[in-house]
């Protein structure tokens, strides 16, 4: 799955590549279509605007932000950044 390219982040635009199935076949997928394994964060890949359409051509799942979310919550995939005290 793949959310549109919404984040701003270092001058561009960020979307979230992720698996409702498993992290191994995000890393996976990411791997084959080259995408740094720097870019990996918890749950999920961070992919530049640029590389949007090429996910999708090779099989990635438009979905919007809120779906990719539930899909991980569902799958029992999701890690959410823990919450600062204070």
């Amino acid at each position: 799955m793949i959310d549109p390219p919404a984040v701003p982040r270092w001058g561009r635009l960020w979307s979230h590549l992720a698996s409702d199935t498993s992290y191994d076949e995000a890393h996976a997928f990411a791997a084959a279509h080259g995408i740094p394994a720097r870019g990996w964060d918890r749950d999920h890949y961070d992919v530049p605007d640029e590389a949007y359409a090429a996910m999708v051509a090779a099989g990635a799942v438009p979905v919007s932000s809120r779906e990719l979310v539930a899909a991980l919550r569902a799958a029992g995939l999701r890690r959410p950044k823990a919450r600062s005290r204070g």
